[in-house]
């Protein structure tokens, strides 16, 4: 029997993404993007010109998570057999940074689901990040686009 992956997606789930992080994630990710700012990459910038004092975290580092996040949101769905549609992101709205992300900061991203529209095919989620002193760093909303899929050969035989 076919069934569309939102099928599968209900509003009020909640999914988790916990991460510290640490040297490693931000100096490949300024190597990946190119964005080697001093606020992330200079200790000593940090001490002396910023009332954080210490390096941060690039934001898209930040957005990366909440992509994890809505990566776990589809797992248990996207092997499922007989499905008409698979999901794809159609991108982050309102993203805003609240705090700081400093290393050694361990962030739990929470992606809520908040509206199911099988009309649309998509489905949008609200993601939260905390910190580990349940502070609030940052926030989106996210909209999955379920496309439908193409026939495979043997289907279209």
């Amino acid at each position: 029997m076919a069934n569309s992956g939102l099928d599968f997606v209900d509003i009020g789930q909640v999914f988790k993404f916990a991460k510290t992080v640490g040297e490693t994630d931000i100096v490949l990710f300024a190597g990946i993007t190119g964005d080697f700012s001093d606020t992330h990459v200079n200790d000593q910038y940090m001490k002396e010109k910023s009332s954080i004092g210490k390096r941060i975290a690039h934001g898209a580092l930040t957005v990366g998570y909440m992509s994890t996040v809505s990566t776990i949101s589809i797992a248990h769905i996207i092997h499922r057999e007989g499905l008409t549609d698979f999901p794809v992101s159609a991108g982050y709205d309102r993203v805003r940074f609240l705090k700081p992300v400093v290393l050694g900061d361990t962030i739990t991203a929470h992606y809520t689901i908040a509206t199911v529209d099988k009309e649309r095919g998509r489905s949008v989620a609200k993601v939260e990040v905390f910190n580990q002193h349940d502070e609030l760093v940052a926030v989106s909303e996210h909209i999955m686009r379920w496309t439908k899929k193409l026939a495979s050969a043997s289907e279209a035989a």
